[in-house]
């Protein structure tokens, strides 16, 4: 049986770096309890890492369309990653000068994601893991903090391009 999006989305949700409460110096919410994970209905039960990658998001929603997570990527390049039921979208620094480019990407036109772990000699995960989404020949990598931010994300994207 085929998982449903709830289910995908509340296991696991990633701890945020430095969590904090609502109203606190940055904004930031924690993710909502895995348990009782239901639709977000504002943006103090989205998990995300900065209030300004989350209102960017907001704002270019479409009509009906649900934010499911926006967490903040490092590395060269990419700015965030912002995941909602109907599309991923990430925004790409890596232009030359001050140029920013938001791209979308439908689920449906996502043909493989990937999580890529780092790992000691030992076989424990670093503090970093990324992502590669395959949209027909070009591949987008995204690093964040923490692997399980990566893998909430891999898990999504799957939910979305395995249906049926």
């Amino acid at each position: 049986m085929t998982p449903t999006l709830s289910e995908v989305i509340a296991g696991p949700i990633p701890e945020i770096d430095h969590p904090v409460t609502p109203g606190d110096q940055d904004g930031r919410t924690e993710p909502p309890a895995l348990a009782t994970w239901s639709p977000p209905l504002n943006q103090q039960q989205i998990p995300y890492d900065r209030p300004e990658q989350l209102q960017q998001i907001q704002s270019g929603l479409m009509q009906g369309e649900q934010i499911i997570a926006v967490y903040d990527a490092i590395g060269a390049g990419t700015g965030f990653l912002g995941l909602t039921d109907r599309r991923v979208i990430i925004q790409d620094k890596s232009f030359i000068g001050k140029k920013v480019a938001i791209t979308s990407i439908p689920y449906s036109k996502i043909t493989s994601v990937s999580v890529v772990s780092n790992k000691s000699i030992a076989g424990s995960f670093f503090s970093s893991g990324a992502i590669a989404v395959n949209v027909g020949t070009h591949v987008y990598e995204v690093e964040f903090r923490g692997d399980q931010k990566a893998h909430h994300v891999h898990n999504v994207i799957l939910h979305f391009i395995a249906r049926p």
